[in-house]
């Protein structure tokens, strides 16, 4: 990412180029990139093709002005971290899903970052909802977050037996990423490149037994730090203390003015779940 990306990828998200590569900077970066940038799947349902290239990426979140799920998100975010002076790897994690069962591999990236005086956080923009700052990536105590509680804790230290699920981790460097005592995913600390996920993502945009491939999401931090989630034509407006609203949309005028003036995206129809007759 040259100069002059960075700074529209600044613009894209609100906010300045920071003097130096500090945590304070990296906090603001992450939550104004949760503001301004939205998860969603609709690349999926409206037939878009999902590549893990760094221009095409920027094109669509920058340029575009669209939003996407982990690999786009992240992908991107590590980019202009990079480009602002951030020491940055892209980590692969499994998510846990029901029962504690963990997905496929590659299912999610995240992002170690190093800042200027020598810190290490687990940064994460594309997790849906998720923590609103950086993680401290060797913390392994409580961390307090504006959504929840958090805990980076060694994959198998679990004496409150909240993970479960997971295999045998004896002698394993993963982590597991807990929020309110629920555990959200497993992380390896090995370092990846962004093409070693073009098989999740593609399993991800593909796959019938894939979430993202049975349902339509598109949500954002909002800035009084509640959430505002659009999936199919349910608005869910959520509030900072955790209180829900949700209602019916309409006519697809009214579901496209909402992605157009709650998301920033444009659209010329309305997307819906996509028939799939997938048996791999």
């Amino acid at each position: 990412m040259n100069s002059a990306q960075a700074d529209a990828c600044l613009r894209r998200i609100g906010t300045a180029r920071p003097q130096r590569a500090t945590i304070g900077a990296l906090r603001e970066l992450h939550l104004r990139h949760l503001r301004a940038v939205p998860f969603e799947n609709l690349s999926i349902h409206l037939g878009e093709e999902i590549v893990l290239e760094e221009k095409r990426l920027l094109d669509k979140v920058v340029e575009g002005r669209r939003g996407g799920f982990c690999y786009e998100l992240n992908g991107a975010f590590a980019a202009l971290l990079a480009a602002l002076g951030y020491e940055v790897r892209l980590l692969a994690a499994r998510v846990y899903g029901e029962e504690g069962r963990l997905g496929i591999p590659y299912d999610h990236l995240a992002l170690w970052v190093r800042t200027a005086d020598g810190g290490e956080w687990l940064a994460d923009v594309g997790f849906g909802a998720h923590s609103h700052w950086p993680l401290a990536f060797t913390e392994r105590g409580e961390q307090t977050d504006p959504a929840g509680a958090f805990r980076v804790a060694e994959a198998g230290a679990d004496p409150a037996g909240v993970l479960g699920g997971g295999g045998d981790t004896a002698g394993s460097a993963d982590l597991d990423v807990v929020r309110d005592g629920r555990p959200q995913y497993r992380l390896e600390t090995r370092p990846r490149v962004l093409e070693d996920f073009a098989a999740g993502a593609w399993w991800h945009s593909t796959s019938p037994q894939s979430h993202f491939t049975r349902s339509l999401v598109c949500s954002r931090v909002t800035e009084d730090g509640g959430r505002i989630t659009l999936s199919g034509r349910a608005l869910t407006t959520t509030a900072p203390d955790g209180r829900k609203e949700t209602r019916e949309l309409g006519t697809d005028e009214e579901v496209l003015s909402v992605y157009r003036e709650r998301f920033g995206i444009a659209l010329s129809r309305v997307p819906t779940v996509r028939d799939r007759n997938w048996n791999g």
